[in-house]
């Protein structure tokens, strides 16, 4: 069943929406802030309510996914850790696990809804359609979302790093040594930042740092216990009937909001800087190599080339890679065939993944994996988990990875305090009450 409605443009719609969305165990929320890329399908989207899902370790994964995604022939959302690199390459992960999420976790849910402008789309299962009046008498009944309806107990979260200041230096010189050799050429490594017997409102959370950052691959989403709250800036791959798309980012630089000029001259700074540009290119060619393992021949093609985009928290330099998928290929096979992402991985990418294992100290998990969705076509879009923190509600472990990439120009300092820079947005919503 589907229904379209209006509402009034000063209805808060997207907070009734997410506190609507409380009362279910799998909920997937999409936003894209209003961000016009040419490329969105919606302003963002709701998901809830599992009438079927998937949920397995690496092992086969993404031929378990691909027979998930055909028979279903539905939309289906979920999220692929980064270690389904073991179900790709003859990888391992051996770091120690504390959020003990699926490894990769997909459900068909009973209950749509869109968000375009002023109207919303609800599109519900058969199973389920008389309950759509009544939802949306719900979502739209002012003071429903009012704060308290859902109390918790909440504590003081005071954030550890998984590795000292120190220790992260000598890692970085390792690397280095690495890249000297000729081992790679960059590797994109990173660190943990967490807290033990945390207690807080994910939904609180997840508002306060979303409002803060409004980036366009904003994405709430729960399975039970285990939370995402991602503020992602980063597209991984999108596919629109034949049509590939990826928008790695590589290069960061800090906002000055409160200096105009200042502001500028940091995104011109970041636009010239040729670490920042080297590494970027580095990895649109890794991008363009993977993308040809599906694409038809001579169709990959750079459309934009290190592009500085400004986003609340940080300036970010995106290019974006294209191509046309040959005819007969599944879907899933465009995920197997480029996964992980290059920009969370490094160049060649498995030498990268396996100096990764062996200087990181936890199991990255679901940072830098994806989050997306397929729509009953195949088609689907992915992005990058990054800027997120990751909540096990259960065991009130909760945490968040930061990282950047380490190429023959980087300075330990430098790539240190863009980490921070990074994870300003998450440490203050973490740490400030709600």
């Amino acid at each position: 069943m589907s229904k379209k409605v209006k509402f009034d443009k000063d209805f808060p719609i997207k907070k009734a929406l997410l506190h609507w969305a409380r009362q279910y165990n799998e909920v997937v929320w999409l936003d894209s802030n209003e961000h016009k890329d040419g490329y969105s399908n919606f302003e963002a989207l709701l998901a809830v309510d599992a009438f079927t899902a998937i949920q397995t370790d690496a092992s086969e994964a993404f031929d378990k996914l691909k027979e998930y995604q055909e028979t279903t022939a539905d939309w289906i959302f979920g999220y692929l850790t980064y270690d389904l690199k073991n179900d790709v390459e003859h990888l391992k992960s051996n770091n120690h696990d504390w959020l003990f999420f699926p490894e990769l976790f997909f459900f068909q849910p009973k209950k749509i809804i869109t968000l375009k402008a002023n109207e919303l789309e609800l599109n519900y299962l058969g199973l389920v359609d008389d309950e759509l009046e009544e939802d949306l008498e719900q979502i739209l009944q002012k003071g429903h979302f009012q704060e308290g309806i859902f109390p918790v107990v909440k504590n003081e979260i005071r954030l550890s790093p998984r590795i000292s200041k120190e220790a992260y230096f000598l890692k970085v010189q390792e690397m280095l040594g690495h890249i000297q050799r000729g081992d790679i050429y960059e590797a994109n490594f990173c660190q943990e930042f967490y807290a033990e017997s945390a207690i807080f409102d994910p939904f609180l959370k997840f508002s306060a740092l979303n409002d803060i950052s409004k980036p366009p691959f904003a994405t709430f989403f729960r399975n039970n216990d285990h939370y995402l709250l991602s503020a992602s800036p980063e597209r991984y791959l999108q596919k629109k009937g034949d049509q590939l798309i990826s928008q790695p980012i590589k290069g960061t630089a800090p906002r000055a909001l409160f200096d105009p000029e200042k502001d500028k001259e940091l995104a011109l700074q970041l636009e010239r800087d040729p670490k920042e540009r080297s590494e970027n290119i580095m990895i649109v060619d890794l991008v363009r190599n993977d993308l040809s393992k599906t694409a038809k021949k001579g169709s990959v093609e750079v459309t934009e080339l290190c592009r500085v985009y400004s986003f609340r928290q940080v300036h970010q330099m995106i290019s974006t890679v294209k191509a046309r998928l040959e005819e007969g290929i599944p879907a899933v096979e465009v995920l197997r065939t480029t996964f992980p992402m290059g920009s969370m991985t490094g160049a060649p990418k498995i030498s990268a993944m396996e100096i990764i294992e062996e200087l990181e100290e936890t199991r990255r998990g679901l940072y830098s994996g994806a989050v997306g969705y397929f729509d009953p076509a195949g088609d689907f879009d992915f992005n990058v988990v990054i800027r997120s923190i990751l909540y096990n509600q259960a065991s009130k472990y909760v945490s968040f990875s930061v990282g950047s990439a380490i190429t023959s120009r980087s300075i330990p300092e430098n790539e240190y305090e863009e980490c921070l820079v990074k994870a300003a947005a998450l440490k203050k919503v973490l740490e400030e009450h709600d």
